[in-house]
Formats: C-alpha cells, sequence, structure tokens
C-alpha cells in the first residue's frame, strides 16, 4: 500500500524541503492588490514583505475544492491512499472543505483522509514528519489519521509580534488600541494550544516577552505535557517573521535553558500567517512528536 502525504501551504515547509522528504504541497493562496500570488512559485519571500511593508492590500485565501481534486486525482494516479493535514480548523475553513470532498466524492472514500490535529507552522510540520515515519513504519492511512488526531492537541505556541499594524489591519485588533499600542511600544504575546490565537501577555520590551514565552513552555512541560516531557516525546520549535538573527539567538538561549528537550526547527513562518502578524515577530512552539 503506497502512502502520499500532503499538505497545503500553512506548514512553513519549503517545496525544496518538501521535494526532499516526498511530501507535497497545495499552495495557500494570498491575494495582493487583487492579484492572487502562490507563496514559494509566484511569491518570494522578499517581494511579499516588500508589499506587506508597503501600502499593498494582502489577503489570503485557502485552496479551492478544484485545486483539491486535481491535486488528489495526480497523486492517486501513483499511490493507493492520501494522509492530507491542513491548517487547523480553528484557524481557517481549509480542513472542512478537504474534508466534505472526502466524504462527497465517491473516489476519495477510504482513499483520502484530511485530518484536522489543530496544527499550524512549525507544529503542522511535526505532524508531517510524524506521519512519514508512520508510513515507514508500515502503518495504514486510517491508523496513521488516528494516531495524529489524537496526539494534535499535545501542542502550544507562544507568539511576540513586533507590531500591533497589521493585526489592526486585518480586523483582529480595534485601531484605538493599535494606536495605543504600538504609541506605547507595547509587544503583545499571543498563544495557540489548536484552536485561535488569543492574547497570553503582554511586555514592554523584546527581552521581557522572550522570558515571558519561555516560562510557559517550561510551565506546559511541567504540567499538561508532563508525562509526554518525561517519555522524550516533546520538542521545541522556534518560527519567526523576517527575523532569523533574534530566531537563532532565541534558540541558544532555550538550548541553555531546557537542553534535555530537542530543538528540531528554526523556520520562517508561513507568509499566509505572516500577513497578519508582519514582520519582526518570534515564536517557541512545544509539541508532541510520534
Amino acid at each position: 500500500m503506497k502512502i502520499a502525504i500532503s499538505t497545503d501551504g500553512n506548514s512553513g515547509l519549503s517545496r525544496k524541503e518538501a521535494e526532499q522528504l516526498g511530501i507535497t504541497i497545495i499552495p495557500t493562496p494570498i491575494i495582493i492588490d487583487g492579484e492572487i500570488y502562490l507563496e514559494d512559485i509566484s511569491l518570494t519571500q522578499e517581494l511579499f514583505y516588500e508589499k506587506l511593508t508597503g501600502n499593498s492590500q494582502i489577503s489570503t485565501s485557502q485552496p479551492s475544492p478544484a485545486s483539491l481534486k486535481e491535486h488528489w486525482d495526480k497523486l492517486l494516479e501513483d499511490y493507493d491512499q492520501i494522509i492530507y493535514i491542513p491548517i487547523s480548523s480553528g484557524l481557517a475553513a481549509a480542513y472542512d472543505t478537504a474534508y466534505q470532498l472526502t466524504q462527497t466524492e465517491e473516489k476519495y472514500k477510504g482513499k483520502v483522509f484530511a485530518i484536522d490535529n489543530h496544527r499550524v507552522s512549525v507544529t503542522q510540520k511535526q505532524s508531517l514528519l510524524d506521519a512519514l515515519k508512520m508510513v515507514e513504519e508500515g502503518k495504514s492511512a486510517q491508523e496513521i489519521a488516528e494516531l495524529l488526531t489524537q496526539m494534535g492537541l499535545k501542542s502550544s505556541i507562544y507568539i511576540t509580534v513586533d507590531t500591533l499594524t497589521y493585526l489592526k489591519k486585518g480586523g483582529r485588533l480595534n485601531p484605538a488600541a493599535a494606536f495605543v499600542g504600538n504609541l506605547l511600544k507595547i509587544k503583545p504575546v499571543l498563544q495557540n494550544h489548536g484552536e485561535k490565537f488569543d492574547t497570553f501577555t503582554k511586555a514592554r520590551k523584546t527581552s521581557e516577552a522572550k522570558n515571558a514565552m519561555i516560562n510557559a513552555v517550561k510551565k506546559d512541560l511541567e504540567t499538561k505535557f508532563k508525562k509526554e516531557y518525561e517519555a522524550g516525546l516533546m520538542t521545541l520549535e522556534i518560527a519567526h517573521t523576517q527575523n532569523y538573527e533574534a530566531a537563532m539567538k532565541f534558540k541558544t538561549e532555550l538550548e541553555e535553558i531546557l537542553p534535555d528537550i530537542e530543538l528540531k526547527h528554526v523556520d520562517s513562518l508561513s507568509l499566509s500567517v505572516s500577513c497578519h502578524i508582519g514582520p519582526g515577530a518570534l515564536a517557541v512552539a512545544c509539541t508532541m512528536k510520534y
């Protein structure tokens, strides 16, 4: 039984990485000034941030049912089954669209498994790596789907936003709060535990924000993920938006504070996420691995 692993553009997995791993990506459409771009195909990181920090109007969409069907049909020419892992249903409707297709189209029943394991970016990437490992072990698509669903909520993300401007642009913060926050140089720390992002705390300095994120991750590892942590099943990941040097420094700091846990990835956030938070963001995640 040949099983393909596929995802959308929200995992932060580059097309080059995906090709090396044997994972296929359905790109997430990004709309800039009314024109549709596809990350890593017609839109580079450099062009995106040039547009984002200018006056361009940027929004995101999701892969259409037609593009999903075309992608899956092509994969099924060479594979017997497909594991499809899109962004968390708490953040977008992509999973619902994919799941409906697997239930209403006879040709996909028992062949395509759309999985909502409540992850995004580096945590979603870990799910893809877990799926690959399960395939190598000979697990069926049904078994993989069940395991990934069970593991889905075993992750936390904490992210510091450098500016409130883009949250305001996206309608996720009222203009008055954004103005006052930027004036006072407030750096909000957001959290995600599988559903939507919400506020965790606020800081005045980057160092305060990083300390808050580190303490939050340590608490999660010592409490709700204690069993998995002690079993060696938790990993750390770092993500950023056009903030590589700070991310690498943060990596060194985390490895000194938590030397007994593997820090697996330091990745750029996907552009579909970045358009809502802007450049200069820094995030840490702790994630259960298979």
